[in-house]
């Protein structure tokens, strides 16, 4: 099986059982700080998953690209990616467990002919926060497994979220196809590796708070998720992702490349294949990250780095990123985005090669003059050095340590890179203090001053500017937009003034569904690059007839300006070629 099949007939099933088809969204999620990148198919959902009507209804279903960098130093086997897409279907506040599962029977066993011997079932086994799933496990059942193929697992296996440090989670039920020789065994042993996790339906009950509690949701909904690659290679009897035709052809050109077979160097052109996929896609973004030593940035490098370093591992000594790369676009057709920004991408990824390669042989030197050393741990100081200097990410030199047998004092790198440049690297965990899924008062007017502030830079400084991204906690709002110089004090004063006016006028701030046609057809805002559904919801702030702003957005919004307070610029720095940043905070 192809992959455009497994995901036409993903979609097309839960067509049949009236769920709406939504877009593809962003790899970096607006207006959330609570992680760097898009992590899930419900990611960019929290909002219509915590209660606000979704306009295409309340049973949707898409496949969303997602990156995950948590497992990055685990490529290099056949399973994990930092890249991939995510299958999946939600019921927000309409069906649960008893309709969830027997969909995802029907689809297994029916529309993809996988034979109900290979399933085994897993489903959360209760603790002090909730009960034990005895529920889903007798649905299951019913179904014709048997008790002997469903285990009752912890909350680390059978527990979803939130995704960030709060929000939206609840128990969930997975499924497991066994990829070893028959006959199939009578027993699930969750132990066994030969058992391949395929699917997983979460029951979203709970919101997790900040103090760590558990509270139960209002509306109840089913948050699904089905890996395309895993799900790809099982279908196809492979043991290996790498082998489907989402990698095989990444695989063909870094065997062509290097003239190495990938068959004795298969960690290599795994490490190479996901990482420089997984750039080309962050690169793709309209939202224009480059390689640098913050946030997406940092990912970004610390990606294309990992696959230049294991790439001299195969011998490849010429520029080789670009030429890998432009086997990925062929793959993905259906992304706009790969054609649209394709000379950004390949422009980026040869100056990023292009800077590290002349680094690189130094560095290593130097990498080896302190193993000659015989010392048995690299201190923070040298860490830093060679980061510094050399360009090496931390978790490079940890990695080549740890192939020498040596450690890495990272506390005191940290330490380091904090007191030169007051940054931090949990960065590029990509986890921060707050974000949507909090809903809080004071995100929810920032949120809407966001909408003011956008109006007030086309009124103020030029009447093209276009929102070109945002980030919101309960600290502050930061929104970037298009323009390639910098505000003087005099336009942030007027900005300032201008945002205030309207919030002291007590203007009304109303919610709209219409076709996303006939809401860019009469004008209204939409942020730069973004995907949204043919049916959007529309913010307008102000009166209708003569509205101050209308936008296509998700929320949460305040229902009055007055809910605001007073609007004050902190900051206005670059952000990248052509874009400025402001940051921002009410008093």
């Amino acid at each position: 099986m192809k992959s455009k099949e497994l995901i036409g007939k993903y979609i097309e099933f839960f067509k049949t059982k009236k769920h709406q088809e939504i877009p593809n969204a962003s790899l970096i999620p607006t207006n959330d700080p609570t992680v760097l990148f898009t992590t899930a198919g419900m990611h960019p959902l929290v909002p219509y998953l915590l209660g606000q009507p979704h306009p295409k209804g309340k049973r949707i279903v898409d496949v969303q690209k997602c990156i995950r960098t948590g497992d990055i130093d685990e490529v290099g086997d056949t399973t994990h990616h930092t890249f991939f897409e995510m299958l999946g279907n939600w019921s927000l506040g309409d069906y649960f467990k008893e309709e969830a599962i027997h969909w995802s029977y029907e689809l297994l066993v029916h529309a993809l002919k996988i034979p109900a011997e290979r399933l085994a079932i897993s489903c959360f086994g209760g603790d002090r926060d909730a009960p034990k799933d005895e529920e889903s496990a007798h649905i299951w059942e019913s179904l014709g497994i048997p008790s002997s193929r469903i285990a009752f697992l912890p909350k680390r296996d059978n527990w979803w979220g939130p995704a960030g440090a709060i929000g939206p989670c609840g128990p969930d039920t997975e499924m497991f196809y066994w990829t070893g020789p028959e006959p199939f065994p009578q027993k699930f042993d969750p132990a066994d590796k030969k058992w391949v996790e395929i699917w997983n339906d979460v029951f979203m009950q709970y919101h997790k708070q900040k103090d760590g509690s558990y509270i139960e949701l209002k509306q109840k909904n089913v948050d699904t998720g089905m890996g395309v690659e895993r799900t790809l290679a099982v279908l196809n009897a492979l043991k290996d992702n790498y082998q489907t035709d989402l990698f095989w052809p990444i695989i063909e050109k870094i065997a062509e490349v290097s003239g190495k077979k990938y068959e004795g160097n298969e960690k290599a052109f795994r490490v190479i294949a996901d990482h420089l996929k997984a750039a080309v896609f962050i690169l793709s973004d309209d939202k224009g990250v480059k390689p640098s030593n913050v946030e997406h940035g940092y990912v970004l490098r610390r990606l294309i780095r990992r696959a230049i370093r294991y790439g001299r591992m195969l011998g490849i000594t010429a520029a080789f990123t670009v030429k890998v790369a432009s086997a990925v676009l062929p793959i993905y057709p259906e992304y706009e985005e790969l054609k649209r920004n394709k000379k950004f991408i390949f422009e980026e990824l040869e100056a990023e090669e292009r800077r590290f390669t002349e680094t690189l042989e130094k560095g290593m030197k130097k990498f080896n003059a302190l193993l000659a050393e015989r010392k048995k741990v690299i201190s923070g100081a040298e860490a830093f050095l060679l980061f510094q200097s050399y360009g090496f990410p931390i978790e490079m030199t940890t990695e080549l340590a740890g192939e020498n047998g040596v450690s890495v004092d990272v506390d005191g790198f940290e330490a380091e890179y904090k007191n030169h440049q007051d940054l931090s690297r949990t960065t590029s965990a990509g986890v921060f203090k707050s974000g949507l899924a909090d809903n809080s008062e004071a995100t929810t007017k920032l949120h809407t001053s966001t909408h003011l502030l956008n109006e007030a830079l086309r009124q103020i400084v030029k009447q093209d500017i276009r929102q070109k991204g945002s980030n919101i906690n309960p600290e502050r709002l930061r929104f970037d937009f298009n323009y390639g110089d910098k505000l003087n004090a005099d336009q942030i004063s007027k900005v300032e003034k201008w945002v205030n006016d309207q919030i002291a006028k007590g203007l009304k701030v109303t919610r709209k569904e219409m076709p996303l046609k006939e809401a860019l057809r009469s004008g209204v805002q939409a942020e730069f690059g973004e995907k949204y559904p043919d049916i959007v919801s529309v913010y307008t702030i102000g009166d209708e007839q003569h509205p101050i702003s209308r936008e296509i957005c998700t929320g949460p919004h305040v229902k009055n300006t007055k809910e605001i307070g007073h609007f004050k610029i902190v900051k206005e720095q670059s952000s990248a070629a052509g874009v400025r940043r402001i940051k921002a905070v009410i008093e």
